[in-house]
């Protein structure tokens, strides 16, 4: 952490301690638990370079109408020194647990995402902007993948007619490595990647790992308010 990063977090919490370091080096992430003298605790963010700060504190400028307790409560932030403070909130990761095969966990992840989900507005720009970086994509994958595979790919793309979509502001890599659970109850973290983008944006992940369990993709949906 930078010298004015410290000088910040020393000015918000006074006197702390460092409960456990969750850090992502190779995000150049800073990520503590961290305990005050006055009892609280806390997570702290920070980063010298990483873009995910700056998108947690847009997301949280936002607002989470109706998910008090369903996901951080940001105290503190400076966009400019890429820090930001949240309340600790207690439970365990989904991953890896048994909730992460319980359709419980995915009816209340998909109660949580119809929340999250608030119209961000319509963009004529983002599908012909996705449609050009997949086309860079599939130029660069030349060597890479089956030739014939390539081809299919370009002429599956060249034949699609970007339009208008509907945005809303998307979680942005939600699964259960950002889900946690507390008695039962499903809670959210790591706004990180949050953007407005069109909402199946946050089901990619899932799709491809969670998903390929039976009924986990239905419970979602239905909750979510997708599937009626």
């Amino acid at each position: 952490m930078t010298e004015e990063q410290n000088s910040l977090l020393n000015s918000w919490l006074g006197d702390f301690a460092i409960v456990h370091d969750h850090s992502w080096p190779l995000q150049d992430t800073t990520v503590l638990h961290v305990w005050t003298a006055d009892g609280r605790d806390f997570i702290v963010k920070a980063s010298t370079t990483s873009h995910h700060v700056r998108r947690e504190i847009t997301a949280y400028t936002m607002g989470f109408n109706g998910l008090s307790d369903g996901v951080p409560v940001l105290v503190h932030a400076s966009r400019e020194a890429r820090i930001l403070v949240t309340q600790f909130l207690p439970g365990t990761l989904v991953e890896g647990a048994a909730a992460e095969a319980d359709p419980e966990t995915y009816r209340q992840a998909g109660a949580l995402l119809g929340k999250i989900h608030q119209p961000a507005g319509v963009s004529s720009d983002y599908a012909k902007a996705l449609a050009a970086k997949t086309r860079s994509a599939i130029n660069r994958a030349y060597g890479l993948v089956p030739e014939s595979h390539r081809i299919r790919l370009a002429e599956e793309l060249g034949v699609l007619n970007p339009g208008p979509v509907q945005l809303v502001t998307t979680h942005g890599d939600y699964q259960p490595r950002n889900w946690l659970q507390e008695d039962g109850r499903i809670k959210v973290i790591d706004f990180g990647r949050a953007d407005a983008r069109p909402w199946v944006h946050d089901l990619v992940r899932l799709t491809h790992q969670q998903f390929l369990r039976p009924g986990s993709l239905r419970c979602l949906l239905r909750r979510a308010g997708k599937e009626s």
